[in-house]
């Protein structure tokens, strides 16, 4: 279909007109107008001069005349997050003073969100020359070294006090209850003075790791994070947390949620009380047998509901008991397979030590053999076995098995907290709210964020990274909660709860998020997204370098589609005012 261009001004009654570089066609009677441009805030002699060429017909793309597009660069993702970032005061939080190292680091955690790499590869995507986003281009970086991003993590590593206390402001308010979990990372290579072999949450016992602490607010949004040595004990880790929050946040009254392992018996005398600081944990199973001796009686526990008890053994505290019948069950199917499981391995021993020719002989090497196959069930504490020289025979210890079965489905909650600050409820509630911080490190260290491998060495840049990669779990915390309705994700939580009948019972989706998970839509009848389809779709919206006949360019971006309009209305961003040319 022929058509032709014009550069059209079209006049509004109180402001200054629009000039529109249109795509002109004809349909039978009928004449077709598309806009190529919006060329209203362009200077004078560039819209003059586009005007000449469309007038002269120098105006040809199908020739390759006139106007040319000299780069296109992916800009809808890159615009989504950095537009995220400036909306929550990102680069406030990193530095008052605009500066190399600030602009460094929020392209650094911008590109951990979108994809992360290496340093030297972000730095690589960052520059001018070999950027693959337009997210350089929006922070006018120009060219990145390696070296560059490396001298920008040891600025991060100083600023850390500022930017966690700057967090913890806007998060935290006077009273607050902090979530506060431990985790790990296995680490490549042997340099790290952060590496060391110790308890492994990865399935990699032949890989040293380094421990990171993290402390949430109750929804779950990143605050603060600190690296441990490898071999760092939880129980250890918790003294420098409750110094940053007393220290560094100078919050009025704090409540530490950890679990039984983090905040055991003897952690809370010597660190938690001396601090002034309330807590909520749960009891071990060796505390929750002492109570059903005396105030945890067979008529206490309830089916999905809360019973507050209180004990001797444990002064100025209250207790929550909960029992699920759901955790009851399941954890008897498991034990019972476990256990035949069990069998079932030390019949093959005992055959195979029985048998003509084998070389399993001799009480030692049986037992050796029996450790091996059998220590990843974890149920022989359950068996008494015994080796002979040419086999073996077991039996098991049934006032074991049901003294362990006895407290299946039994969880109690214990705090510090008086009834006026918190009722039974919210306080397992508030326990239970420590999945929002396994979640995140879901996020960080297996989801989009990938903490490992750990391509940096040194202490202090190990430290940098698992801040840096707790930034970037904190943006895409912000833009998950402002996108939610069109992710998958729960984008009513207050008809989910309600949904709920205790916080015993499982926990319930939403109508909304129950209709997006079986339709795959949203409520709009739109295509429903998880972030990296939606990332990757915003992605195709481009910024275009436009150059007119050699004596100047201009940036066009991409019109967005219906769904990709709809995200950047729910970020609160614009992608075409993100670049710094746009407005001159």
């Amino acid at each position: 279909v022929p058509m032709s261009y014009r550069v059209d001004t079209i006049p509004n009654r109180n402001s200054p007109p629009t000039i529109l570089l249109r795509r002109h066609w004809r349909e039978g009677r009928r004449v077709r107008k598309e806009t190529v441009a919006n060329l209203t805030r362009r200077p004078e002699w560039l819209v003059e001069g586009i005007r000449s060429l469309v007038g002269a017909g120098a105006f040809r793309p199908e020739g390759g005349g006139g106007l040319e597009i000299r780069r296109s660069l992916p800009h809808g993702h890159a615009a989504a997050i950095l537009g995220t970032m400036k909306d929550l005061g990102f680069e406030r939080i990193l530095g008052r003073e605009d500066c190399r190292n600030r602009r460094l680091a929020l392209a650094a955690i911008a590109a951990r969100v979108a994809d992360p790499l290496s340093k030297l590869a972000t730095a690589r995507i960052l520059s001018e020359g070999t950027a693959s986003s337009s997210l350089g281009a929006m922070l006018e970086l120009g060219e990145a070294s390696g070296n560059e991003m490396l001298g920008m993590l040891d600025w991060l590593l100083q600023r850390q006090p500022w930017i966690e206390r700057s967090l913890a402001n806007r998060r935290l308010a006077g009273e607050a209850l902090i979530l506060y979990d431990l985790s790990s990372s296995y680490l490549e290579g042997r340099r790290s003075a952060l590496a060391a072999f110790g308890h492994s949450r990865d399935g990699r016992r032949d890989r040293k790791r380094t421990e990171f602490g993290l402390l949430c607010d109750r929804e779950g949004c990143p605050v603060a994070v600190e690296a441990f040595k490898g071999n760092a004990a939880d129980p250890a880790t918790l003294g420098l947390q409750i110094e940053k929050i007393r220290g560094r946040f100078g919050l009025e009254r704090v409540a530490l949620v950890g679990d039984r392992g983090m905040t055991a018996g003897a952690r809370i005398r010597k660190e938690l009380v001396p601090a002034g600081l309330d807590w909520i944990s749960a009891l071990k199973s060796a505390d929750i047998r002492k109570l059903m001796k005396g105030p945890l009686t067979a008529d206490v526990p309830v089916p999905d509901a809360v019973a507050e008890i209180a004990s001797p053994d444990f002064p100025g505290e209250r207790l929550m008991v909960c029992f699920n019948p759901r955790l009851r069950d399941e954890r008897r199917r498991k034990r019972k397979e476990l256990l035949e499981a069990m069998e079932g391995r030390l019949e093959a021993i005992r055959r195979a030590a029985g048998s003509r020719g084998s070389r399993l002989r001799g009480k030692e090497a049986i037992a050796r053999r029996v450790g091996a196959d059998t220590a990843r069930l974890k149920v022989a504490k359950h068996f008494k076995i015994e080796c002979a020289d040419r086999g073996l025979s077991w039996s098991r210890l049934q006032d074991n098995i049901d003294r362990e079965a006895a407290l299946d489905g039994i969880h109690v909650i214990r705090t510090s907290l008086g009834v006026g600050s918190i009722g039974p409820d919210e306080a397992v509630e508030a326990y239970k709210s420590l999945a929002k911080v396994e979640q995140a490190f879901r996020q960080i260290k297996t989801g989009r964020l990938r903490v490992r491998p750990v391509f940096v060495h040194s202490e202090a840049h190990v430290r940098a990274h698992v801040f840096l990669c707790m930034l970037a779990y904190c943006v895409e915390w912000h833009m998950r909660r402002r996108l939610a309705p069109i992710l998958f994700d729960e984008d009513d939580p207050e008809a989910a709860k309600a949904r709920r009948a205790s916080p015993v019972a499982p926990a319930q989706p939403s109508p909304s998020a129950r209709s997006k998970a079986a339709s795959k839509r949203t409520r709009d009848g739109a295509a429903a997204h998880s972030l990296h389809t939606l990332l990757a779709d915003l992605s195709t919206v481009a910024l275009n370098d436009v150059s007119v006949g050699g004596s100047g360019s201009f940036k066009v971006v991409t019109t967005p589609t219906p769904g990709q309009r709809k995200a950047f209305e729910l970020l609160g961003v614009d992608p075409a005012k993100m670049f710094p040319a746009a407005g001159r």
